[in-house]
């Protein structure tokens, strides 16, 4: 069942159209980050413009709210236009609580430089944007609120621009990092996975820099300040550790095989009966799973231990093997040589959670559990599986 892009960008927030070709959507949790601007910076506007008046210093702040929301847009369409220079998978911007973020169909970087270019593009937008903010402030009044906000306007976008050049991910300057990496390594999610940890790294750093000069002073943190620090290093930290996780599922990849992952399992055919099954049960010994298939040769069903364990001996012979077994659902079999990407690629498309493994000659040879794919990719132990 496929999904409807439009009823999933309307649940993450307001679409606000599309921009050069990518949709643009306005999530709810923005207008979190735009309270909180709003109260910590409308008695700030108030005290720098006497006279304003509470209700217009706060507006003023909202102003800000809505020129920092206008800068972070341009620093993501910088990442999504240069992405689609080179044909990347349709990005879609969205505008979040922690500023925004750009995001891709599925998509590996080709080269180092590409994954580089796009990642920067976006630091780079938002010091084009400072220039221009420089250049309106020779021709605003000092004093006046077109002066403040454009002031503000040319400090937000530096700051945005030089914090999002620290090499760490999830900022665009991790991948300087990954890019390096990549470089030596010759392996980009040995890159991200470097990238990720320097993220982590910068996430603590921004912490230490604002708590401990004022504690080891004897003063306490400016709570504005502290505020916003305690936003921004979560974000990083829980980016950062996306990554990580994401890097290390890829790098598993490839020693993840059908042939590695599965119980050994023998065919039978469905027509057999209780007393036949339980004969090759003895001869293949604990362990060995037994798959029903069709006169076809396509795997149909497995036996349940426990049901064929309770059928009476004097039944046996007329008891049908398809009583004691559970249906595999239609089509759940992959080739023991599937690996790696080719074999999650394969189970995506499948129903069920048990599959029948065969070989060249299409006889079934082992029995594959999602449970036991997801733990491989994972790195977690599998639950306790049933027999």
């Amino acid at each position: 069942m496929t999904s409807d892009p439009t009823r999933t960008q309307r649940s993450e927030g307001i679409p606000l159209g599309r921009i050069g070709g990518v949709p643009v959507t306005l999530a709810w949790s923005w207008f979190v980050i735009a309270a909180v601007i709003i109260f910590l910076f409308g008695p700030r506007v108030a005290a720098a413009i006497p006279g304003l008046g509470t209700a217009a210093a706060y507006a003023v702040a909202l102003g800000y709210a809505l020129l920092l929301l206008f800068s972070v847009l341009v620093h993501e369409l910088a990442h999504a236009l240069t992405a689609k220079a080179w044909n990347w998978p349709t990005p879609r911007i969205v505008l979040t609580l922690w500023g925004g973020h750009t995001q891709f169909g599925d998509v590996r970087a080709t080269t180092p430089g590409k994954s580089l270019a796009v990642a920067l593009a976006g630091p780079a937008a938002n010091f084009l944007l400072a220039l221009a903010g420089l250049w309106l402030l020779l021709y605003l009044e000092p004093g006046t609120v077109g002066r403040l906000l454009a002031d503000i306007f040319v400090w937000a976008n530096l700051l945005v621009a030089i914090f999002n050049v620290l090499p760490g991910l999830p900022l665009d300057g991790g991948r300087i990092v990954e890019t390096i990496v990549w470089k030596v390594t010759g392996s980009q999610d040995r890159g991200t996975l470097a990238a990720g940890w320097a993220g982590r790294i910068i996430a603590a750093a921004l912490v230490a820099a604002i708590v401990l000069p004022p504690f080891l002073q004897g003063r306490t943190p400016d709570f504005s300040l502290l505020l916003i620090t305690a936003l921004v290093s979560g974000f990083l930290w829980m980016g950062a550790g996306a990554s990580i996780t994401n890097a290390r599922m890829r790098l598993r990849l490839p020693a993840i095989s059908a042939a590695a992952l599965m119980e050994p399992a023998t065919q039978l055919p469905a027509a057999a009966t209780v007393s036949e099954v339980r004969q090759a049960a003895a001869a293949e010994g604990p362990g060995t799973a037994l798959v029903l298939t069709a006169p076809t040769g396509q795997p149909e069903a497995i036996i349940d231990p426990g049901a064929l364990a309770a059928v009476p001996a004097h039944l046996a012979a007329q008891t049908p093997a398809h009583a004691v077994a559970r249906a595999l659902a239609p089509g759940a079999y992959i080739p023991d040589a599937a690996n790696g990407q080719e074999l999650i690629a394969y189970l995506s498309k499948l129903e069920g959670s048990e599959y029948a493994v065969i070989n060249r000659e299409g006889r079934v040879v082992g029995l594959l559990r999602q449970e036991t794919v997801v733990a491989a990719v994972t790195g977690r132990r599998p639950q306790s599986r049933r027999s």
